[in-house]
């Protein structure tokens, strides 16, 4: 379904306003949640509209701790290299399954719902993965040793262990709320990584069959039981080569928005640009296709010893193709990070790089959500 609206979207770029607005009825898909809260869908269309004035950047759990720091107040890594906070923030509700205080991050689940409405109040994204333990023995996400997804399907032995699971994960997605009680929007990202081997529900353990029926229960579950309509599912796998392969598991257009996959650059950069060029452009034909949003959930670098990495390297490919979204991974500590900090090597060059992408700076409530926000 398309939207009939001509919307005008004012966009502050380096200081220059750029209108990004003057979009054809054709170009904008409404979100599969056809329920989709007010601002869910703003939010939804207003991505679209920013396809072509830049990649939103992204760090996972930039607000809670960077390198040599945690929980400090209003800290960020990002702003402290740009003067500016991404406008994505990523989070995981691993162990919120457990009823546990803290994410899997050590992260009290109190702390990271603040954080994520402070996000949502200055206008940014809120996004979500799950690094959900195995349901059937209570062991890691990590854990492939048996057939977890087929164990909890409907018809399988640990299917109501499974649904307790989705019950406490709804219950907390469904408390965040803005300042006038609305439910905060949230780029929704299970089963991350699924073309891999290194999950209980990647492909080593389960049929496409039983992965397609896994995920439309989960999105039906959290739709239709849980009324949880504050949600755009994110459909992002590992690596692929063809088109075959990334939609061999796809679950159908009715339960995703966003089509995406996760990629790092690990040995060979070289390797990595080449493999990032070919995935997008494959991508960009699979979200034409498929009427959804292309991005690029998780990528980085680890430490960045590269100093012109991010213009040279991602900024290079990424400027090729309409990815709305690319997200980095954490800063956790020196010797693990994936965006820089002052003083970093690629510090000047990730400079160069936010002047040419969306950060918190270059979005506001009203041009994403379509509405003021009042100041917490």
């Amino acid at each position: 379904m398309r939207r009939s609206k001509i919307y005008f979207n004012l966009v502050f770029i380096t200081g220059l306003i750029i209108c990004t607005a003057t979009v054809a009825k054709a170009q904008l898909y409404a979100p599969a949640d056809r329920q989709a809260t007010t601002e869910t869908r703003e939010l939804f269309y207003s991505m679209q509209r920013l396809v072509g004035a830049g990649a939103i950047f992204g760090h996972h759990d930039d607000t809670a701790y960077g390198v040599g720091w945690r929980l400090d107040v209003g800290r960020s890594d990002v702003k402290s290299t740009v003067g500016s906070y991404p406008a994505m923030y990523g989070w995981d509700l691993a162990k919120i399954e457990h009823d546990s205080t803290k994410d899997i991050n050590n992260i009290t689940f109190k702390r990271q719902k603040e954080l994520v409405k402070e996000a949502y109040q200055r206008g940014g994204i809120n996004t979500f993965c799950w690094h959900m333990d195995n349901p059937v023995n209570g062991r890691s996400a990590w854990d492939t040793t048996q057939r977890t997804v087929k164990d909890i399907l409907p018809d399988g032995v640990a299917h109501d262990q499974y649904k307790k699971y989705l019950d406490k994960a709804a219950a907390y997605l469904g408390s965040m709320k803005g300042a006038e009680g609305e439910p905060i929007p949230i780029l929704f990202r299970p089963f991350h990584e699924l073309t891999g081997n290194w999950f209980w529900w990647c492909a080593n353990t389960c049929t496409p069959d039983e992965f397609k029926s896994l995920w439309q229960f989960t999105i039906g579950y959290m739709r239709n039981n849980k009324k949880l309509h504050n949600l755009l599912i994110v459909y992002s796998v590992a690596d692929f080569d063809t088109e075959a392969d990334f939609m061999a598991r796809y679950p159908g257009n009715d339960y995703v928005d966003f089509v995406g996959f996760d990629s790092y650059c690990v040995k060979s950069v070289d390797r990595y640009q080449q493999n990032l060029d070919k995935r997008l452009a494959l991508l960009d034909i699979i979200a034409a296709k498929n009427h959804k949003v292309a991005c690029l959930p998780e990528t980085g670098y680890e430490r960045v010893p590269q100093a012109d990495w991010w213009t040279n390297v991602l900024l290079k490919t990424l400027s090729k193709y309409k990815t709305s979204y690319v997200m980095a991974w954490r800063n956790d500590n020196p010797g693990h990070f994936y965006a820089p900090y002052p003083g970093q090597v690629s510090e000047a060059d990730f400079k160069e790089f936010a002047s040419k992408t969306l950060f918190q700076k270059n979005v506001t409530p009203l041009a994403l959500y379509g509405k003021y926000m009042p100041v917490q």
